[in-house]
């Protein structure tokens, strides 16, 4: 495939197109949301301006918070062979420090000998801590639609919430860290699978969207941190708390790539690549999602 046909082929898939009618529908629903007739809003305003005002009318409520609430107990409580609590858990600023943790994940971590994202540093902390196995910590670690949060969603929504209003600070002092970012970057533009895409696809280049979704150019600083900082995120589409590990799943899901296993070094690579993008930025997450 050629560069024009790749690029043809990019515009495409990320706008996806719509049905005759259906933007005009959604749109109707959502301005009927926010009391605005469409004539008058079509001269006040753009659609992307509808959409973060109908999301700043939900976030008064963001259901996030019930699962941050879930987390926190779950977090705190006995569990497991051990019958022991994740106080003790190290996120990289020492045993039972929460406060900001997840602002500076990824990071190497010794005792593993390879950088962890905030997931895969919460498994290791439920396998060596509290004695479960692995295979069944990571066997569901994603909930399905309007299903309950699972476990792993859970503690990721209580840990991601105690950075709240942080600074974002992905360490790249260490020799792992600093070639995770550079596998990462890789990957982020590696080309693949049937459709030839890559991450850079729809996340390389400005004035990209999906639906009514502006998709942000991972490329430029600004608008990663307001991606990293608002992950995780509550989707109301699917009535769900989605993780960082979620979205990439999903992503690779999407170019029709292989399915990314959870917390594998890929995945742990990418996140880690975004987040060096985003330092600098404020944590504002769960966020809320479309």
């Amino acid at each position: 495939m050629n560069e024009a046909q790749h690029s043809a082929r990019s515009r495409n898939t990320c706008r996806a197109a719509w049905r005759p009618g259906m933007r005009g529908a959604v749109l109707g629903g959502m301005l009927a949301i926010a009391g605005l007739s469409a004539p008058a809003f079509a001269a006040e305003s753009s659609t992307a301006d509808a959409i973060a005002q109908y999301r700043e009318m939900l976030a008064d409520g963001n259901p996030a918070e019930l699962v941050e609430m879930r987390g926190e107990a779950l977090w705190k409580t006995p569990r497991g062979p051990n019958n022991v609590s994740l106080a003790q858990c190290d996120l990289g600023l020492g045993p039972g420090v929460v406060k900001d943790a997840y602002a500076q994940l990824p990071r190497y971590f010794p005792d593993t000998g390879r950088v962890l994202d905030a997931e895969s540093r919460i498994v290791e902390c439920m396998v060596n801590l509290q004695g479960f196995k692995r295979a069944d910590v990571i066997k569901q670690p994603f909930s399905k639609e309007g299903q309950d949060p699972t476990d792993l969603e859970s503690l990721t929504a209580y840990v991601a919430g105690q950075s709240r209003g942080a600074t974002i600070r992905v360490p790249q002092s260490h020799k792992e860290e600093k070639e995770a970012y550079a596998r990462g970057q890789k990957i982020f533009y590696y080309r693949a699978g049937p459709y030839d895409f890559s991450c850079a696809s729809c996340h390389g280049a400005d004035d990209k969207r999906i639906r009514l979704q502006d998709l942000p150019n991972l490329t430029k600083p600004v608008a990663a941190r307001q991606a990293f900082a608002t992950w995780p995120g509550y989707r109301v589409s699917q009535g769900a708390l989605r993780t960082m590990q979620w979205r990439m799943n999903d992503c690779f899901r999407q170019q029709r790539m292989p399915v990314l296993n959870y917390g594998s070094q890929a995945s742990i690579d990418l996140i880690t690549f975004i987040g060096v993008m985003a330092n600098g930025g404020k944590m504002d997450a769960p966020g809320l999602k479309r």
